[in-house]
């Protein structure tokens, strides 16, 4: 298991990923805020990939997967020893940890730190995503302004016109 959240090696080899250590340092209630309309249950963050995506156990010891780039939740495996086995299959470890788009992202500069994932300049919800550049983000913000934003969007129809407006927070002194 790695202790950071590293695709490449400071030999500057890129390694297959392993079980991210690093989601011990990350709040659950910070990061899963913006997510409770999808997710009001208990849970514990098993892993996480370089895009933000999050792996968490429910109280029933059932794995899901928070998808923030398509905002879906899914059940992945029924318990964290089956989705231990199933991420160490390498199609498993495409689907849902995206290592050639990590490697690739890798490879240009583009390594998250434990707070930090791969983000992209237009949210993937959008069909406008197929031209989007990624960039590294804080954790955080990321998954805030996408959860709030797939909120928004859940309740309109596939291919809904939709007008971001993105208005700054108030301050709260």
């Amino acid at each position: 298991m790695c202790d950071s959240f590293q695709f490449v090696k400071d030999s500057g080899t890129i390694e297959p990923m392993s079980r991210s250590n690093d989601v011990r340092i990350l709040d659950p209630d910070r990061l899963l805020c913006e997510w409770r309309w999808l997710c009001p249950q208990s849970v514990t963050i098993v892993d996480r990939n370089p895009y933000g995506d999050l792996f968490l156990r429910d109280e029933s010891g059932s794995v899901h997967m928070v998808d923030v780039g398509s905002g879906e939740l899914t059940l992945v495996a029924g318990s964290v020893s089956e989705f231990d086995v199933l991420s160490a299959l390498p199609e498993k470890r495409e689907e849902w940890f995206a290592e050639a788009g990590a490697k690739d992202a890798a490879k240009r500069g583009l390594v998250p730190d434990p707070k930090q994932c791969i983000a992209f300049d237009i949210p993937l919800a959008f069909a406008e995503s197929a031209n989007a550049s990624p960039y590294i983000a804080d954790i955080y913000d990321q998954l805030g302004f996408l959860g709030d934003l797939h909120r928004q969007l859940a309740t309109l129809p596939d291919g809904s016109k939709v007008e971001l407006v993105i208005k700054p927070k108030k301050n709260s002194l």
